[in-house]
């Protein structure tokens, strides 16, 4: 097979709040709004129509993926692989076309049951992409909307993998790092592009699929500025500012309105030789940072503590020694 996904196009998301998820996006992480109905709103960070797609409905969990197979033809020769190995894939129909606003659109489902939407032609908008809040714009241009963390049942991933490897998917890395006494995280990373990874996936015993998506800005000072916006709004942390260690993304990661996750981040990892690159475990999420937000505060508040006792004690010495001079 020479075809394969060429980038994720948009990821789509059942929300219960519309209007929340608007704020979310909109107002504190300067992404710019699109299309606002009663029961849909979608979300630009380029000159592409859409990213990110907001149904309402109460799942609060991804609903849909769509990934670019770059041509026709590579659409046609993905389609005729899944098919072949006994996947169901469905064409999408012209009112689903003109939904996702693109030229073609086949259906399919991962192990998971996850709804995946393998297009083309992706619609420019007529409107030219602007922002006001967010200062340097979005990185799309080499790996297309950000990545996605999916989240599996016990047993599940090698499925998993082996089906995404079937589009083209290759593997980055693993991250396994045990979060407490005989509790692991164990992560598979993914790449269709020269991102580091445009899909990541995790065995966990979760009630939802998505654990996160990423949004790549392409200025730095863009990810603190959010930082300071979201911590001031008191929008629930999941991870404090940090590094990765194998895509070296410097980034956050908020809590949505639904309780998925936003990595919001700066400076990932580009593949520059595929036929180079070798896979490497790593044993930890982060390189630094990344903390839990709760524990984080409690350190901090026993350090303020702590600092305000010394300050305390050097200025009680130091009055101290000013009377004992005195006399």
């Amino acid at each position: 097979m020479t075809a394969t996904i060429k980038e994720l196009a948009y990821v789509g998301i059942e929300a219960s709040d519309l209007d929340a998820w608007s704020g979310f996006l909109g107002q504190l992480l300067g992404v710019m709004p699109a299309r606002a109905d009663e029961n849909v709103r979608t979300f630009r960070i380029d000159d592409r129509i859409h990213r990110h797609i907001i149904e309402r409905g109460p799942k609060n969990d991804v609903s849909f993926v769509g990934y670019d197979c770059g041509s026709p033809t590579d659409l046609d020769e993905v389609v005729a692989l899944l098919r072949a190995e006994g996947h169901e894939v469905v064409e999408g129909d012209a009112a689903l076309r003109a939904e996702r606003g693109v030229e073609r659109l086949f259906l399919t489902h991962d192990p998971e049951q996850i709804r995946i939407e393998l297009i083309t032609g992706l619609a420019a908008a007529t409107e030219p992409y602007r922002n006001e809040i967010n200062l340097g714009g979005f990185q799309t241009t080499q790996g297309g909307a950000g990545h996605i963390f999916l989240l599996c049942g016990e047993g599940k991933r090698a499925e998993m993998l082996d089906f995404y490897y079937l589009l083209g998917f290759k593997l980055s890395d693993y991250i396994k790092e045990e979060m407490a006494p005989g509790v692991f995280i164990d992560a598979a990373f993914t790449h269709c592009n020269g991102r580091h990874h445009t899909l990541a996936i995790a065995e966990a015993p979760a009630p939802f699929k998505l654990h996160h998506f990423l949004i790549e800005n392409n200025l730095r000072e863009d990810v603190g500025l959010a930082y300071d916006r979201i911590t001031q709004a008191r929008v629930p942390l999941l991870m404090t500012l940090g590094m990765h260690p194998n895509d070296k993304m410097f980034s956050f990661y908020a809590h949505s309105p639904s309780g998925i996750a936003v990595e919001f981040g700066w400076g990932g990892l580009i593949i520059e030789d595929d036929e180079a690159w070798e896979p490497t475990q790593y044993d930890a999420i982060s390189l630094w940072g990344h903390k839990n937000a709760r524990e984080l505060g409690k350190w901090l508040i026993e350090s303020a503590d702590r600092g305000d006792a010394l300050q305390k004690a050097a200025v009680d010495q130091a009055v101290a020694a000013a009377a004992g001079g005195d006399q």
